[in-house]
């Protein structure tokens, strides 16, 4: 690995480490929703028939697999996510965003763009956000 391999490493992991408290404290702040029950919310509300199950959930949701199961808990008792149970597998559930989920979501959206746009992309041109997507979706889709 040589200087601008572990560069662009570090300051992933920086940038990383700095700018999620930073929106997790914005969307707290300003519409009570931590960042990952946005997060959450939102892979729920892109899926199909808005549910996933707890499985498919943990592989798309930013958050950790283990900790996947008790964000939906904590969304399920605030009426943002309900469980259903699967027919097809009775050892496994969907997490399906409810209506609620779906507002608290749609009134969170600006916040947390905003926040992405002021504290991140604001940095750079459109074509250094352009090539950092472009890379980055190719680590990720070398590694699906």
């Amino acid at each position: 690995m040589d200087d601008t391999d572990t560069a662009a490493w570090a300051g992933l992991l920086r940038v990383h480490a700095m700018l999620v408290p930073l929106l997790d404290r914005e969307l707290q702040t300003q519409c009570r929703l931590p960042l990952t029950w946005y997060d959450v919310l939102l892979e729920l509300n892109a899926a199909k028939d808005r549910r996933l199950s707890m499985g498919e959930l943990g592989q798309v949701a930013v958050v950790s697999r283990s900790r996947v199961s008790r964000v939906v808990d904590q969304l399920v008792a605030e009426g943002l996510v309900a469980r259903e149970a699967n027919p097809q597998d009775r050892r496994s559930a969907y997490a399906t965003i409810t209506d609620a989920g779906r507002k608290r979501l749609r009134a969170a959206a600006p916040v947390y763009l905003a926040g992405v746009h002021r504290h991140f992309t604001s940095r750079m041109t459109a074509a250094e956000a352009e090539s950092m997507a472009s890379a980055l979706q190719k680590v990720l889709d070398s590694s699906s």
